[in-house]
């Protein structure tokens, strides 16, 4: 959101970084309760970072911990954080693990969050950020992903007397396509895009993706200032980096996604975030739960930061998300200062600086700015 306002301002960077900032303080019963799901992996340790920069920001937010266990028979988990979202409106979470080896019969946690909380719009903006070398330039592209059905919907059986053979149904529907589309042009009229894509694979599944991509033709009517566009998911896979913005189900959501987060060097620099009718829930982009890298103190905290500063927008807390951003940019700013690159690159970008330097970085970031409470 940053970059695009810096682009219709005409802002520079270097001016952005120079301006004095100081947030307002928070209002009486302006504090906010949000539930925090720590997930599994590296999200325990990120979002106890985020927990860190919060209270040196004195951010007017308070954590709600909710547990689930990813493996657990029971659902009383899940449940439990479901119930803490209605309440509260509004969560952060880690990644929670989705094991295949499990029984069929164990639902993924995150499914449950979705339809539970009906969080039919993912939404990831990609772009390239300063100071982090990737081959493919200025990438800037919003992926708008249909949440809560396709391939996701967990409807598969094993065809009776006939051994060896499972039917697994992905479901296409009028209602839901036409509102992710909706949501998808709606979003790129406020934000400024001219074009919206979107994926399908309806030269072979010619129901289903059929019919999501009719229904964005018809919202597409509707919106004469946008341009409208299709293409095959396996085409759009070989050039991500030309897109404005693109809509789609939900198993094409989660490839593309991928794609497009390794094109600006990974998962751990990419925010993401869960929108419904009543319900907001903000993570990485991509669900990697980086178990193989937990508690090394190695892993790249940007993208759950960036995720805690579209939660703060979402709260209307604007000042403290943009003097967070503002903080995360200018520290990969100086990433292009080849002497000190290295200690504040974490692994993942090849560099040998640990998630608590680079999260202290962003706070004496912060601090240099001035004072943060009037």
């Amino acid at each position: 959101h940053l970059m695009v306002y810096l682009m219709k301002t005409n802002y520079s960077m270097t001016n952005l970084f120079l301006q004095p900032f100081t947030p307002p303080p928070a209002k009486y019963g302006g504090r906010h309760t949000v539930t925090l799901i720590p997930g599994d992996g590296i999200g325990p340790e990120l979002l106890n970072h985020v927990r860190e920069l919060f209270r040196f920001c004195c951010v007017p937010v308070d954590f709600e911990v909710v547990r689930v266990d990813s493996s657990a028979s029971s659902e009383d988990d899940i449940n439990n954080a479901v119930t803490a979202i209605k309440r509260n409106g509004v969560a952060l979470k880690g990644n929670i693990e989705t094991n295949h080896n499990l029984p069929p019969s164990h639902k993924s946690r995150n499914n449950l969050l979705h339809t539970s909380l009906d969080l039919y719009a993912n939404v990831m903006h990609c772009q390239s950020l300063p100071g982090v070398p990737t081959h493919h330039k200025d990438i800037d592209v919003i992926i708008i992903r249909e949440n809560t059905e396709g391939e996701y919907s967990s409807l598969e059986h094993e065809i009776r007397n006939v051994p060896g053979v499972v039917e697994s149904l992905k479901i296409i529907t009028r209602v839901n396509s036409l509102r992710i589309a909706e949501y998808a042009f709606n979003l790129a009229r406020e934000k400024g895009r001219r074009k919206v894509t979107a994926v399908h694979k309806a030269n072979i599944m010619k129901l289903g993706d059929g019919l999501f991509l009719q229904c964005c033709k018809e919202v597409a009517a509707g919106y004469p200032d946008i341009t409208f566009d299709k293409m095959i998911v396996d085409n759009t896979t070989m050039q991500p980096q030309q897109f404005d913005m693109m809509v789609m189900p939900n198993l094409y959501g989660n490839v593309v996604s991928n794609v497009c987060a390794g094109l600006v060097r990974g998962p751990g620099l990419v925010p993401g975030a869960n929108y419904g009718k009543d319900y907001a829930v903000f993570e990485t982009a991509t669900r990697n739960t980086g178990k193989n890298i937990a508690n090394k103190n190695i892993a790249n905290p940007t993208a759950t930061l960036l995720a805690s500063c579209l939660m703060l927008n979402h709260l209307k807390l604007h000042a403290y998300a943009k003097m967070i951003r503002k903080a995360v940019l200018k520290t990969f700013h100086l990433f292009s200062h080849v002497s000190i690159s290295l200690q504040l690159q974490t692994a993942d970008l090849g560099g040998q600086g640990t998630t608590s330097e680079v999260a202290h970085s962003i706070m004496q970031e912060i601090q240099r700015g001035g004072p943060r409470t009037s």
